[in-house]
């Protein structure tokens, strides 16, 4: 009995399995995760634009720049696809970028600059969970701009480039006060691309963020949202028994959400991203994700995978 359970552990440290985790992290080799603007896939593409124009609604407001989606199918998370509308059109994104906070500080924790108190696991996952502003700005002022800034622009990650349109940043407290650190592009406080937003889930899933632990942990802090809107409220229907990794955020017409799905049926597996500037915002982002599932089943190459 000894021997079995040994053998089985031993097992479980080569193949890089986490039990907290189940299958994810991804164990996927290293020579598959590549860069995800380079696994732009035409035809889903395609399918993505089919379902999605031909809402009137939804038109307008990407032909305006006011909406932005970002969709990532993990369905074989060896041949990743990747489609994006407005994807390097960075937006004012409200909470949604408290997951640079999250990297940040997770960083900082693993390099001896952060304490990883029983307080700050406790705000890192109010941050996330239920968006507390207070608990992102203690994490801010734990971490201060500059980190923050610092991670997001590492050439690592790459999360923030201004050749690419900008992306993830959050230079102001939320709930007011201080000093900021504004984005140099278009001087947003709280801001975010899809594409940008699309490669953190990516690369987190793949356990590439800080490293494979701390992937780990910032997946557990993401799962399990304790606001049940947008994204989340359809899923919920839709698929109740699918995991659900997510950051969402609301300010006077800005909406954005962002998941990682890891559904139980292996072909409801991908990551979405929507940044959207319009007063029916959150109602849009519940409608998206049914027509985005839809694009999935009509891209040409799905299959059953067994």
């Amino acid at each position: 009995m000894k021997i079995k359970v040994l053998l089985l552990s031993v097992i479980s440290l080569c193949s890089g399995w986490l039990p907290a985790q189940g299958d994810l992290p991804l164990s996927v080799s290293p020579s598959k995760i590549r860069p995800l603007r380079s696994l732009v896939d035409t035809t889903l593409q395609m399918s993505l634009e089919n379902q999605v124009l031909k809402n009137p609604q939804w038109k307008k407001l990407i032909d305006s720049k006011r909406m932005a989606i970002g969709l990532v199918d993990l369905r074989d998370p060896e041949n990743v696809r990747f489609a994006r509308i407005n994807g390097n059109h960075m937006m004012y994104a409200a909470s949604l970028p408290k997951i640079a906070i999250l990297l940040a500080a997770t960083d900082a924790i693993e390099k001896g600059e952060l304490q990883e108190t029983a307080e700050v696991k406790k705000d890192m996952r109010l941050m996330i969970s239920k968006s507390d502003n207070k608990a992102s700005t203690r994490m801010i002022d734990r971490v201060g701009y500059e980190k923050i800034e610092s991670v997001m622009t590492d050439p690592i990650y790459e999360f923030y480039d201004e050749e690419t349109g900008g992306g993830l940043w959050v230079g102001k407290r939320y709930g007011g006060g201080g000093d900021t650190n504004r984005e140099p592009l278009k001087n947003l406080s709280h801001a975010a691309t899809v594409t940008q937003v699309s490669r953190f889930y990516y690369l987190l899933a793949n356990g590439k963020l800080v490293n494979r632990e701390r992937s780990a942990q910032m997946l557990d802090i993401l799962e399990n949202p304790e606001l049940h809107h947008k994204f989340v409220n359809t899923l919920n229907v839709l698929a109740p028994d699918a995991r659900i990794f997510r950051k969402s955020g609301s300010w006077r017409n800005y909406h954005s959400d962002s998941a990682l799905v890891w559904g139980v049926d292996k072909n409801r597996r991908y990551i979405l991203v929507a940044l959207i500037d319009d007063p029916a915002g959150e109602q849009i982002i519940r409608g998206l994700v049914k027509p985005i599932e839809t694009a999935m089943k009509n891209y040409r190459n799905y299959r059953k995978v067994k």
